[in-house]
């Protein structure tokens, strides 16, 4: 079993910086993938991120590209996501979720394990 907590949410102002933090314990870090997903109230979960097990290979969203830096330390068994240039449309809580293969995937059927999830709110 994978437990998965993340940290590092908060208030921002729009253009502000972020960094996202995940920890796992429960399982070897470094075999399997993960990724990022968000969440507004209301509205589907969608996904943000991914990266395979050591890092190598990472894939994000159109809608953070060249603005979210996906990251893992398989040394400190922690993800990073390091958000630039945050925009109001970025509001939403963000889960990380750990997957049962080493290369990632796209869709949340594919992420067996998920953190509790950590709220950003990016104000104008």
């Amino acid at each position: 079993q994978v437990q998965l907590v993340e940290s590092g949410g908060g208030l921002v102002q729009a253009g502000d910086s972020l960094r996202l933090s995940c920890a796992s314990s429960g399982r070897t870090f470094s075999s399997y993938a993960m990724a990022w997903f968000r969440q507004v109230p209301g509205k589907e979960r969608e996904f943000v991120a991914a990266i395979n097990w050591k890092g190598s290979s990472t894939f994000l969203a159109d809608s953070v590209k060249g603005r979210f830096i996906i990251s893992r330390d398989n040394t400190r068994d922690v993800m990073y996501l390091q958000m630039y240039s945050l925009k109001p449309e970025d509001t939403a809580v963000y889960y990380c979720a750990g997957a049962s293969t080493l290369d990632y995937a796209l869709g949340e059927g594919d992420y067996p394990y998920w953190g509790q999830g950590t709220q950003v709110t990016v104000s104008s």
